[in-house]
């Protein structure tokens, strides 16, 4: 099982902790990653908003040099996702759009056909190699750790192909079959605002509280995302949340293959939970005190 590996922007400056663990988990259950040679921006949502042809023009090039890979996509961030399945989709859905992204691709000698498939690792992991088979090479038990499941508002929306788009599971599966507790959490997938802490920070502000203070309410004790954005929200602006609410808020949040990794027995330094801006390594130790 291999894949082509589209890191994305964010996956190489504040989500490195998601790159590593990624790659590390992944090598340790024997699924292949390559790297997408040359890869680019994806685009986001800016590029779309301005001009969509160029914006998918530019997302395809990514697609044009994995389907000469032979290989479908892997794509970790949420967002990065998002746009690469949403150019697939629309290069599958007619000649016109097919024939429009292809000419603008044609300038740099390269085409797409729609042929990949685009997924997110954790569809690749609970469908494509299964919980079963990944708990068959856990090294501990999760020992009934409470874990709120974020998956954010794109990785399910809107098509509804990955999982359910109002209450998904599997992470909440994944979790569970490893030995930790989902909490009730039915913040799992409202929005954390994105960049709008860069231009209306009270309104992210407050979208984040939300999410957190329901991660609170179940009494968990970390929350798990999927996404570089999201993770980069609920943990760095825990501090400015607390006193714009006036509620002390201290909760690790992590990516879900750095869990995932001290499952399958990795130490929280491999993990780069001793990276992260909440204390996270008091994580493993629980971990490690519970398989003793």
């Amino acid at each position: 099982m291999e894949f082509a590996y589209y890191p994305g922007c964010s996956l190489e400056a504040s989500g490195r902790p998601y790159d590593v663990s990624l790659r590390r988990v992944f090598e340790r259950l024997g699924i292949g990653l390559r790297e997408i040679e040359d890869w680019n921006c994806c685009g986001a949502t800016s590029y779309i908003s301005m001009n969509k042809l160029t914006a998918y023009a530019v997302s395809a090039r990514n697609l044009s040099y994995a389907e000469r890979m032979g290989l479908s996509v892997c794509a970790p961030c949420s967002s990065c996702y998002t746009i690469l399945s949403k150019v697939n989709r629309h290069v599958r859905w007619g000649d016109e759009h097919r024939d429009q992204i292809n000419e603008a691709l044609g300038a740099a000698g390269l085409s797409y056909s729609g042929s990949l498939d685009v997924l997110h690792p954790l569809d690749i992991l609970c469908q494509f190699y299964g919980i079963e088979r990944i708990v068959e090479q856990s090294a501990r038990s999760l020992g009934g750790l409470r874990i709120a499941p974020y998956y954010g508002c794109q990785l399910v929306r809107p098509m509804g192909r990955y999982d359910d788009n109002e209450d998904p599971q599997q992470l909440d599966n994944l979790f569970r079959a490893l030995g930790g507790e989902a909490v009730p959490f039915p913040a799992k997938v409202r929005c954390c605002g994105g960049m709008l802490m860069t231009t209306y920070e009270n309104i992210a502000l407050k979208l984040n509280h939300a999410i957190l203070a329901a991660a609170v309410e179940g009494r968990a004790e970390v929350v798990v995302t999927t996404c570089p954005m999201c993770q980069l929200n609920l943990e760095g602006y825990q501090e400015r949340i607390a006193a714009a609410y006036g509620t002390p808020i201290e909760i690790p949040v992590v990516f879900f293959t750095q869990l995932l990794g001290l499952a399958l027995g990795f130490g929280p330094e491999e993990m780069l939970l001793d990276r992260m801006l909440i204390d996270s390594v008091g994580i493993s130790r629980k971990l490690v005190e519970v398989s003793a």
